[in-house]
């Protein structure tokens, strides 16, 4: 079937299209972009004038908790969600259970998308075997069996010689290592940003460099290995210098940050309101600016969610003990155009580090509307302002740190490998 996307305003910064243009759809491919009504005929017609149309957004950090804690997620449900927020591609976490170290687990996640999956999903696999840190997996196995990077996330690899191993492998496999940076005995104990406000509400403090000196670290073994490495949701000023001096060096590394570092400060804790509780954690104003930049001038070259979906008895706790994360999938966008009204970056620019920006690092072929790709396409009415409801969340996960507030950016429409899903 043929479906025309008609008079959208269509951005593509992996072809630097930006202008008002008509997308055909033939199946599940793209068949081309066109000048406005001179495309081909189709079966069906969806006009979306005044709307943006670009490629669907790809999330390099989703936790969809399947298999083990299907009372979190589903890839079922997790999915749903990536798509009800523009993403037609989600790059899955390995800290399930059991734990994607094995051919298996892989093998599950990619049938169980396949049957189940909303869009695209694919799995990373872990570095060390059970995430203990103390022996690597197989991660040639693993690859041929469709891991596409490896990362212990939600634990750092605190061997430096199985780090360094690890980015040897992924400079000979060309797949990244992405590194959970955190010094666990800097953040033992911590459950928010150590600082004046930890010390006020009587709660144990991380430390900024309990980050930063990780990030140090994996910055120094990728400068002796040549491997591809990318720091997972940095949050700090000093992390963003460090990846910022390392590409002035020509060190092969990449990073990322989520919404809720560029949009929160750990301000926001003095409630004790456990929705704001993530690990890293919320740092401070000085922090947030310094993101900002890194995001304004290329240091961070990616916007990922680090989608975190709890159970409600999992954050209905005393704040010490709640669990850690951010339910972020349906709300990712609409905080990233918040960059866009402050004029930190431009539209084009938002667009390529939430789509062909983690494409490239992951090295996969999404993020794109050229003709043949995978007609995954997201049609967003940027103007449109919706207030976050979390209880309507189609992830199982309500724990927003966002609920009640009014964003712009409405997902109209996203469109994975040809079928459309719509909400308004």
């Amino acid at each position: 079937m043929k479906i025309l996307i008609k008079t959208g305003y269509v951005i593509d910064p992996s072809q630097n299209i930006d202008g008002v243009k008509d997308v055909l759809i033939n199946g599940k491919k793209i068949q081309g972009i066109f000048p406005k009504g001179k495309s081909p005929s189709a079966d069906k017609t969806i006009d979306v004038a005044g709307c943006i149309v670009i490629p669907g957004l790809v999330d390099m950090h989703t936790h969809l908790r399947e298999p083990g804690y299907e009372y979190k997620e589903t890839i079922k449900t997790g999915t749903m969600a990536a798509v009800k927020g523009g993403f037609t591609t989600v790059c899955c976490m390995p800290n399930t259970d059991p734990i994607n170290d094995t051919i298996s687990v892989t093998e599950f996640i990619l049938k169980k998308a396949d049957e189940e999956g909303s869009c695209a999903v694919f799995p990373i696999a872990a570095i060390t075997k059970g995430e203990n840190g103390e022996a690597m997996t197989e991660l040639e196995a693993l690859i041929k069996a469709g891991s596409i990077a490896f990362s212990d996330d939600g634990k750092p690899v605190m061997n430096s010689l199985i780090m360094r191993r690890a980015l040897e492998y992924s400079k000979i496999f060309g797949v990244p290592v992405i590194s959970h940076c955190e010094d666990l005995k800097l953040s033992e104990g911590g459950v928010m940003n150590e600082g004046i406000n930890s010390t006020l509400l009587g709660l144990k403090g991380i430390p900024k460099a309990a980050e930063e000196v990780m990030v140090a670290r994996d910055i120094s073994l990728s400068e002796l290995t040549g491997g591809k490495l990318h720091i997972a949701h940095v949050s700090t000023e000093g992390s963003v210098r460090l990846i910022r001096e390392a590409k002035t060096r020509g060190v092969n590394v990449t990073a990322e940050t989520c919404p809720h570092y560029f949009s929160l400060t750990d301000d926001s804790l003095k409630g004790y309101d456990t929705n704001f509780k993530v690990n890293p954690p919320l740092r401070t104003d000085k922090d947030v600016s310094a993101i900002k930049q890194g995001i304004k001038d290329g240091t961070i070259d990616v916007i990922a969610t680090d989608h975190a979906p709890h159970h409600y008895d999992d954050k209905n706790r005393e704040f010490d003990t709640a669990a850690f994360g951010i339910s972020g999938l349906e709300t990712a966008f609409a905080l990233g155009l918040k960059l866009v009204e402050d004029r930190v970056v431009d539209l084009n620019t938002l667009v390529a580090k939430m789509t062909f920006a983690p494409s490239k690092i992951m090295g996969i072929s999404k993020g794109t509307l050229k003709k043949d790709a995978d007609a995954d396409i997201a049609i967003i009415d940027t103007k449109k302002r919706f207030t976050v409801d979390a209880g309507k969340f189609l992830s199982k996960g309500k724990n927003s740190a966002f609920n009640g507030w009014k964003l712009n950016g409405v997902v109209l429409k996203t469109i994975a490998m040809g079928k459309v899903y719509e909400w308004e």
